[in-house]
């Protein structure tokens, strides 16, 4: 069977809401996709400061938010659906939500994007919560997209993707194992902010820059480096690690920007020598935001030199939406009641199936 899914994504780098528009089909445990529209809506800049500070509102605030995103992120999914031409196409939406709470050492997690509004606006049927019931099982919730590593891209012997923060998966024998590793386009868009731009488009401006090394000895010396998989960050971790380093100093923008960069590569060099592979040669497929920055991938090139590591970026749809399609895959296998998140990954106590289902529309099929 071919199933017609939309998956959504919103990440710690704040650009905007992806939306993915995806054939899946599986036969004999073989499973293929087929990206038919794809495009990220950007927010504007009353809902990035809303997302950015949705971990600070009191509880009524907050769940207005999560009501009011959810409906946000329907009617964006609505014009998506009428501007492709889809209706009646698809089968189901799998919506990741936008991660405005992560603490899994007191199993609490939450993805703001309200399952059930996205299911009332757009009439059909909805899957959210995806990480919930893995914190639940005392896993990290984090990362979920390894499952799709294996089922769609299970070629390669790792996986990074550098989003806001970059995130690798690896294998571990006959398992995969994933976590995430620093604090990444979050960090370069706001310093380049600095300079009144969005990004450091293909990072040119960190190209003119030079290494700090006081700095980049303070970035690589945190705790959380030290830390053994699985574990993860939030959003708000993530900018702990390097914003006081990197931001209460006088260096120059390009400066800051290249000793970034510089982490960046050292940081996911350092979990490929802490996972080596084991074999003459090996292969890491990049995608993300990252991926794009071509003074970044250069660095990791010769960063994953010595480990004989060779990075692969693929075609521009698959890495600007891997995630929100690797959402649509979840979302399927969730619809179909199979494994979608892998304790191996997150330190769970068993594999699990997550995700909360809202029907769209009523029984009588209106």
């Amino acid at each position: 069977m071919v199933y017609k899914v939309i998956g959504l994504m919103s990440g710690s780098s704040l650009d905007g809401l992806d939306i993915c528009y995806t054939f899946l089909e599986e036969t004999r445990g073989q499973w293929k996709f087929d990206i038919q529209e794809a495009e990220t809506i950007p927010y504007n800049k009353e809902w990035t400061n809303e997302l950015e500070r949705a971990s600070q509102l009191d509880v009524s605030d907050f769940l207005k938010l999560h009501t009011r995103y959810g409906r946000y992120t329907g009617e964006q999914v609505n014009k998506f659906i009428q501007k492709h031409g889809i209706d009646h196409k698809v089968h189901f939406i799998a919506s990741h939500g936008h991660t405005a709470f992560h603490e899994p050492k007191n199993a609490t997690t939450c993805q703001i994007g309200d399952g059930a509004a996205i299911a009332a606006v757009t009439g059909l049927p909805v899957i959210s919560d995806l990480r919930s019931l893995d914190v639940a099982l005392g896993g990290q919730g984090a990362p979920i997209v390894p499952i799709g590593d294996r089922l769609l891209f299970g070629s390669f012997d790792y996986w990074l993707n550098i989003g806001g923060i970059a995130n690798v998966t690896v294998r571990n024998g006959d398992n995969l194992m994933a976590f995430d590793v620093c604090a990444a386009n979050q960090v370069l868009n706001e310093l380049a902010a600095r300079e009144g731009k969005d990004m450091d488009f293909e990072g040119l401006m960190a190209k003119e820059g030079k290494v700090l090394a006081d700095v980049l000895f303070q970035l690589n010396a945190q705790d959380y480096y030290k830390k053994p998989a699985p574990k993860s960050l939030s959003n708000e971790m993530a900018k702990e690690l390097v914003f006081p380093s990197l931001l209460e100093t006088e260096h120059s923008t390009n400066d800051l920007l290249r000793t970034a960069v510089e982490h960046i590569a050292h940081q996911i060099a350092d979990a490929v020598k802490n996972y080596p592979h084991g074999k003459e040669e090996a292969s890491m497929l990049v995608t993300g935001g990252g991926a794009l920055n071509n003074f970044l991938v250069e660095q990791l090139r010769e960063e994953l030199k010595p480990y004989k590591v060779h990075p692969v970026v693929p075609y521009e749809q698959v890495v600007k939406f891997k995630e929100a399609l690797v959402m649509a895959l979840i979302g399927t296998l969730r619809w179909r009641e199979e494994t979608n998140v892998l304790s191996s990954v997150t330190g769970a106590s068993r594999d699990s199936v997550g995700g909360a289902l809202w029907m769209g529309h009523s029984y009588s099929g209106e």
